[in-house]
């Protein structure tokens, strides 16, 4: 199965919003996994320079070559994050306040799927969550991206390591 939207909703993922509206959107306050997709899967323009936030002074940007290398034809997923596993006690709706954040330029601690500042068309990112136990954040985690590794052979485009 394609991880898309249509397959992420008929999972039980919920949301869709654009990164910008992550702030008046009803995320719930419970652990889960969080997933950001582009819709347009053709190969994107990126930025020299992130717009995200430096966090503990250090820059965010990659080379553009990295991100030519990391970027995954075709798929619409682009990142699978999770929250409350038992590491923190952060929940969905605190998790995703701080990706918007560290996307907005601001200097938080949501380091994880930093390639995804680098787009042009980052403003169209769309972000999706699920609510799941925390005992289970991690073995979700790695179904989704197990299965989007053996249809692309490649972890998504700003995953850097499996959980």
């Amino acid at each position: 199965m394609t991880l898309t939207q249509e397959s992420l909703t008929n999972a039980g993922f919920a949301g869709f919003v654009p990164v910008a509206d992550l702030a008046t959107a009803t995320v719930p306050a419970e652990p889960g996994v969080y997933v950001v997709l582009r819709e347009d899967g053709n190969q994107p323009a990126f930025r020299a320079e992130s717009v995200g936030g430096w966090f503990k002074g250090h820059d965010p940007s990659v080379p553009v070559a990295s991100l030519d290398d990391a970027w995954v034809p075709d798929a619409q997923l682009l990142y699978v994050g999770g929250t409350g596993n038992g590491e923190s006690e952060a929940t969905l709706r605190s998790r995703l306040e701080q990706l918007r954040r560290f996307a907005a330029g601001e200097p938080v601690g949501h380091w994880g799927g930093r390639y995804l500042w680098q787009l042009w068309d980052r403003h169209r990112l769309l972000v999706a969550w699920m609510p799941v136990p925390a005992a289970e954040v991690r073995d979700v985690q790695r179904e989704l991206l197990a299965e989007f590794w053996d249809e692309h052979e490649a972890l998504p485009f700003a995953n850097l390591r499996w959980p």
